[in-house]
């Protein structure tokens, strides 16, 4: 397998999954044309699109990619399905989808939005606006427990998983990680060492580093409580991304 970070739009990442036969999967297209560009550059048969959820800068792509070819599978969580245009298979929990040999794993994540689905294969997260290097995705459509919830199935992945993530937005919140837990030195060490592209990170960078997946880290429910939580977990999640919605 191999995976091709394409950047889109201002900065959001679509990837290529790519079996060893040249099938590719495209996860979030937000545009069109950069995903033809690199499927040229790379030589690969576009057979599938595995959207993590239906907002438009992941799914922009759609239509012009599937124009003028036919059999390509548009993957989507069942509850984003009907806002996702040429959706034609809906997939929740637990369901899998193929590409050649590869086998990915859906897991159902709901909160930044109520479909939104992470496809884990061969050691790889693809997790949208799910989890990001450093932070999550605003919770629009869900909760906080429910986000919470979905951001700690993540963190129960194997440590060396790899997380392949939406945007390139980890500079800003590593800035915000450090505010949130000036003392973690794992968290000043990957902003020193941080490369641009920063996709892909690791689940167990993430433990380590990402605020959003600490909410029962006693700097982090220290830093919730002057913010007015009480001491559970999801209290602490909600006030450090009430926090992070106005972080400047």
């Amino acid at each position: 397998m191999r995976i091709v970070p394409v950047p889109c739009l201002k900065d959001n990442f679509a990837y290529l999954v790519i079996d060893p036969d040249g099938r590719c999967a495209v996860v979030d297209p937000g545009e069109a044309a950069p995903v033809e560009a690199a499927l040229a550059r790379e030589r690969a048969q576009l057979a599938a699109i595995w959207a993590t959820h239906h907002h438009p800068d992941h799914v922009g792509g759609i239509g012009e990619l599937v124009a003028g070819r036919s059999g390509v599978e548009v993957v989507v969580g069942v509850k984003d399905a009907p806002r996702t245009p040429h959706t034609t298979r809906a997939v929740d929990d637990g369901d899998e989808v193929v590409l050649g040999p590869l086998r990915a794993r859906c897991i159902h994540n709901p909160g930044h939005t109520l479909g939104a689905i992470t496809y884990v294969v061969d050691g790889c997260a693809f997790t949208g606006d799910t989890l990001f290097g450093g932070g999550c995705g605003r919770v629009f459509e869900g909760d906080p427990a429910m986000m919470h919830a979905s951001l700690m199935r993540l963190a129960a992945l194997p440590p060396e998983t790899r997380v392949y993530f939406g945007h390139e937005y980890t500079a800003a919140n590593l800035r915000f990680a450090s505010a949130v837990e000036p003392d973690n030195t794992a968290v000043a060490a990957r902003a020193r060492a941080l490369a641009t592209p920063s996709t892909p990170s690791t689940i167990a960078e993430e433990r380590a580093t990402n605020p959003f997946l600490r909410a029962a880290a006693p700097a982090v429910i220290a830093a919730a409580k002057s913010r007015g939580a009480a001491g559970d977990p999801v209290s602490v999640f909600a006030a450090v991304r009430s926090w992070k919605d106005g972080f400047k």
